[in-house]
């Protein structure tokens, strides 16, 4: 492998629930309870969730390792206090209460002043960080790997049964989540000048508390060097959040180390293309990122693997990455999952059984 590869690093976001299913208020507990001897585990925002992040990696063994190492770590904590750990990107089942926030002061202080767009928007998600040199590389990624954002998607859609229905979506959280001022696809930015002129005027407006809330799909991460990929549901499983990172890196590299790219988008059109991929997922039809015209996202997901093959390869990830998608289309999604569990009895504790993640 080339010694100057693209470092990466993945987030994932968990819900903690009771042994009914429900949301528990243990989640803050469970972090506060578990080892960290890799990566880091952090708190989120409601009292019913938990946050892993992998350290700086190189290769997809070394994150697949850390990730399964730490959600096992989350789980066994979990299940010392009752609970178990969720990968789901949205709540299956329907509660009576909102989830209590996490006694912090900007946790707290960002439940007063978004009301119930904060409190009511308890979702899942995996961010991949990407290795960048400097913020104006990282907005030339950025526009150029928007119109991929589609079919990404689809990769780890498992949110499709929510408050103890199926929504119709593969991905509802997708949908959830961009109730925030500052979510959904980019703009296409003209300059740094140009998304820093945005991020000011959201201060200004109140429509974000501070630089952290900058939710678009795609970030310059304000703590790391690097381009922060937000738009993603928490994978099913460590394997597949480990899918989606690399083949973001390939396309990052891919993107960097050549002009060709494809029609530039604009951000009406781009999200449009991406709520047809929340509502169908990888078993339905996508837009491509070269046309718009829709196919199956499976083809153009290959097609994705192609545009990247070089960059793939060169990291040692090409294998795995065929390997890990001819999985996921024969297996289904996430979504896909989800929802075959919860046709056979119409009940959302079977997809929680399904999900929750078993310790040790």
């Amino acid at each position: 492998m080339n010694d100057n590869v693209l470092t990466f690093g993945v987030e994932e976001e968990f819900f903690v629930v009771g042994r009914d299913g429900h949301l528990s208020p243990s989640g803050d507990a469970v972090v506060d309870d578990a080892a960290e001897d890799q990566g880091e585990l952090q708190q989120e925002l409601t009292r019913s969730q938990a946050e892993s992040a992998t350290d700086i990696c190189k290769t997809h063994a070394e994150a697949e390792r850390q990730l399964t190492a730490m959600r096992t770590e989350l789980a066994e904590g979990a299940a010392r206090r009752g609970c178990r750990l969720l990968p789901s990107g949205s709540a299956p089942l329907a509660e009576t209460e909102l989830p209590a926030i996490t006694p912090n002061p900007r946790y707290e202080r960002m439940s007063e002043h978004f009301g119930a767009t904060a409190r009511t928007s308890h979702t899942c998600g995996c961010h991949v960080h990407i290795a960048i040199p400097d913020r104006e590389t990282g907005i030339r990624v950025i526009n150029r790997v928007r119109p991929f954002l589609p079919v990404l998607l689809t990769v780890t859609a498992n949110s499709a049964i929510c408050d103890g229905y199926d929504t119709g979506y593969a991905s509802w959280r997708y949908q959830q989540w961009n109730r925030w001022p500052s979510a959904g696809s980019p703009p296409l930015f003209t300059s740094l000048d140009h998304y820093e002129s945005i991020v000011d005027a959201w201060l200004r407006a109140g429509a974000i508390l501070d630089r952290a809330m900058v939710y678009w799909d795609v970030r310059l991460s304000e703590k790391q060097p690097t381009v922060e990929f937000r738009f993603a549901d928490v994978a099913v499983t460590p394997g597949e959040a480990v899918l989606l990172g690399v083949l973001i890196r390939g396309l990052v590299g891919t993107v960097l180390g050549t002009e060709e790219r494809p029609a530039d988008l604009s951000n009406e059109v781009l999200r449009a293309q991406i709520w047809r991929a929340s509502r169908e997922g990888l078993s339905g039809r996508c837009p491509h990122f070269r046309t718009g015209d829709l196919a199956p996202a499976s083809e153009v997901l290959d097609d994705v693997v192609t545009f990247a093959a070089g960059a793939l390869e060169e990291t040692g990830d090409l294998d795995f990455v065929r390997d890990g998608l001819a999985r996921l289309v024969a297996e289904g999604s996430g979504a896909d999952r989800q929802r075959a569990r919860f046709e056979k009895r119409q009940r959302a504790e079977d997809v929680v059984d399904l999900l929750a993640v078993r310790p040790g």
